[in-house]
């Protein structure tokens, strides 16, 4: 199981600029939906590459799925010489991006990240509107509605006048052709 704030308070207190992405950006934003990583974007300058190497050190990151003995040295040059890395480590599940698709690097994405405040920990996450674009550009089928009814009713609460929400209802109940087993929402 992932420990999030753990995952979360480990990045900030070691001063890594990252912003929180998938399904953990998604949750933050009020979606149900559960996720089991941790999801961010890293900067990688050579600075913030060291920042997060010795952060994790503790850890123990290894390539998530990778077989057990299979050599990996978790080091600053490994981090710039490669670009994302699924990760587990003894706090959990941890996916970290260097770039990702439909939104580019951390200096991309910065204008497209707010504020949020997950788990009591402070931090930057991507505006829901733009998990969106991410996860579609992504081949990624955003489930539901329930992201896209969030962003209709956020639009039409900035711009009232530009006529009411409009999202498709979704039947949650077992048996109903949009209900999906294990997610509540």
């Amino acid at each position: 199981m992932t420990d999030f704030p753990g995952l979360l308070r480990t990045l900030t207190d070691a001063g890594v600029d990252f912003i929180v992405v998938g399904g953990a950006a998604a949750t933050a934003h009020g979606s149900a939906r559960l996720t089991l990583d941790l999801a961010v974007v890293y900067r990688r300058s050579p600075e913030q590459i060291d920042r997060l190497v010795t952060a994790l050190a503790p850890h123990q990151p290894y390539l998530r799925g990778a077989p057990p003995g299979l050599p990996f040295r978790w080091d600053a040059k490994t981090i710039a010489h490669g670009l994302n890395f699924t990760l587990v480590t003894d706090l959990g599940a941890l996916d970290l991006l260097g770039e990702i698709t439909g939104g580019g690097m951390y200096e991309d994405l910065l204008s497209h990240a707010l504020p949020l405040d997950v788990f009591g920990i402070p931090c930057r996450g991507l505006s829901l509107e733009r998990l969106i674009v991410v996860k579609r550009a992504a081949g990624r089928t955003v489930k539901g509605g329930a992201l896209q009814a969030r962003v209709a009713r956020a639009r039409h609460l900035a711009h009232p006048s530009a006529g009411p929400a409009r999202h498709q209802p979704v039947d949650i109940r077992p048996g109903s052709p949009r209900h999906q087993p294990g997610c509540a929402r």
